[in-house]
């Protein structure tokens, strides 16, 4: 089985550099660019299922990379974490090393833990792993939760620095699941 794993595009609360957490953001035009950019890369895939978070940065980027060549399911178990009171605050005011503490498992603000966010990711692995085993999934998520798939998927101990890996927007990597 593979899982390619894609951030969704810029949005105008990515380029002004403030927290969008949950709130429903559209892609902005640099978004769509980044998206039909990535869609020529990826238009020779054959990807069986396209799993989306149901926000609508994401389901837009996922109909921009797959259309409706390939059917699509949104998960709530991708949906971006929760950034309670720092919602559409400075990402200034966000201690990334603190709240992506496994240890630590902050929640001051709100902030949903990093471990909730690892046991959903979790989870959805569990089902698609089992659902589609000798498949191509496409997974098109947000920031946290595609950096939680990708460590689950690296099989990285979750104590060590959990920000070693950069999810840009329309960031794309591919595992082979075993």
């Amino acid at each position: 089985m593979k899982i390619t794993l894609v951030r969704h595009g810029q949005t105008e609360f990515n380029y002004q550099n403030v927290l969008q957490g949950r709130s429903n953001q559209q892609l902005n035009d640099t978004g769509r660019r980044q998206c039909q950019k990535l869609r020529e890369k990826l238009r020779d895939i054959d990807f069986s299922f396209c799993y989306m978070s149901p926000l609508i940065r994401t389901v837009e980027t996922a109909f921009i990379l797959v259309g409706d060549r390939v059917q699509t399911f949104p998960d709530n178990r991708l949906i971006e974490r929760n950034m309670g009171n720092l919602e559409g605050k400075s990402r200034e005011m966000y201690d990334v090393k603190k709240y992506w503490n496994y240890d630590l498992n902050s929640s001051d603000f709100g902030v949903e833990p990093v471990r909730d966010v690892f046991a959903r990711c979790q989870d959805f692995l569990n089902y698609v792993i089992k659902k589609h085993p000798n498949e191509h999934i496409l997974v098109v998520a947000h920031g946290a939760t595609i950096r939680a798939l990708y460590h689950l998927l690296h099989h990285s101990n979750l104590r060590d620095n959990l920000l070693n890996v950069d999810i840009i927007n329309c960031y794309c990597k591919t595992f082979e699941v075993k």
